[in-house]
């Protein structure tokens, strides 16, 4: 692969990874009643538990996305 098609593969995981990433925020924030009635179906969770899950998987997700396709994006820009 040459060094533009890695940086356009990594740009489109980029975008999708943060797309993913806006509508867990989205269905969170807009469907929270919805979400927690349906995870409550499966597993016995408090509202802090439930909080607390998704706060820390945003963030993990989020982390991975900086650390897997941000950060070697802009190592490529910058060394072209």
């Amino acid at each position: 692969m040459h060094m533009n098609e890695i940086k356009d593969a990594l740009l489109w995981c980029v975008v999708i990874n943060y797309g993913i990433l806006f509508v867990w925020f989205g269905v969170f924030v807009f469907a929270y009643d919805w979400l927690y009635r349906m995870h409550t179906r499966w597993f016995k969770l408090s509202v802090e538990t439930f909080d607390a899950i998704h706060y820390a998987g945003m963030a993990t997700y989020k982390i991975g996305v900086l650390l897997f396709n941000l950060v070697p994006l802009l190592a490529l820009y910058l060394i072209a």
